[in-house]
């Protein structure tokens, strides 16, 4: 796996068995760019992009768009910053699309989903911007939709460390846990009907 400057901004891949990847950032502030490995971008994209060519940023409860190069929200051109509401459209240079959106209401969480066909390298299903915690579930309204899951998994921090909790017993990294545990960027947590695993990036 090629490996891109956000490995010490705390970007890791989560891997949901039967369900897909995805590419998780706990930074408050992301940097958007092209998919070469001089970008230093946080979330690199495969498609004519240039290198750093925007700035998403987690603030209190919301988030905000900073362009460094051309980029719309809905749209209509963005010169500075631009509010990040739910379901807004984001368009970098002349072809690269996101969605926007915060799934679940209870959680400063966000996720990008990809509206065009390009994708992160390595490749993802979308992005997760991990503010507080981040459901893997059944629900509509989970960040990750694991619709043959009976019960919930959620990653969630806690002064700078990674936790996870569910319902009933689950194994993590080889040990049997209950309720809640730590984990790291490079765990594997084991359900009765879930499997998966953190990867560094």
């Amino acid at each position: 796996m090629q490996r891109y400057a956000g490995r010490d901004r705390g970007v890791f891949f989560l891997w949901v068995d039967e369900v897909g990847g995805f590419w998780v950032c706990l930074a408050d502030e992301v940097v958007v760019g092209q998919a070469v490995p001089s970008s230093g971008a946080d979330i690199p994209i495969m498609g004519d992009i240039s290198k750093r060519h925007a700035r998403i940023r987690r603030d209190g409860e919301g988030y905000m768009i900073e362009a460094i190069r051309p980029l719309k929200v809905n749209g209509r051109p963005v010169e500075r910053v631009a509010l990040l509401g739910q379901e807004s459209s984001i368009e970098l240079g002349p072809s690269v699309k996101l969605r926007f959106r915060r799934p679940h209401a209870l959680s400063g969480t966000a996720r990008l989903d990809f509206s065009s066909g390009h994708r992160t390298q390595p490749s993802s299903d979308a992005v997760l911007l991990l503010a507080d915690t981040c459901v893997l579930g059944p629900r509509p309204t989970s960040h990750v939709v694991c619709r043959n899951w009976a019960d919930d998994l959620v990653l969630y921090r806690h002064e700078d460390q990674l936790f996870c909790r569910a319902a009933g017993t689950m194994e993590i990294d080889g040990r049997r846990c209950r309720g809640r545990s730590p984990i790291t960027r490079n765990s594997r947590i084991v359900g009765d009907r879930f499997s998966v695993s953190l990867e560094p990036i």
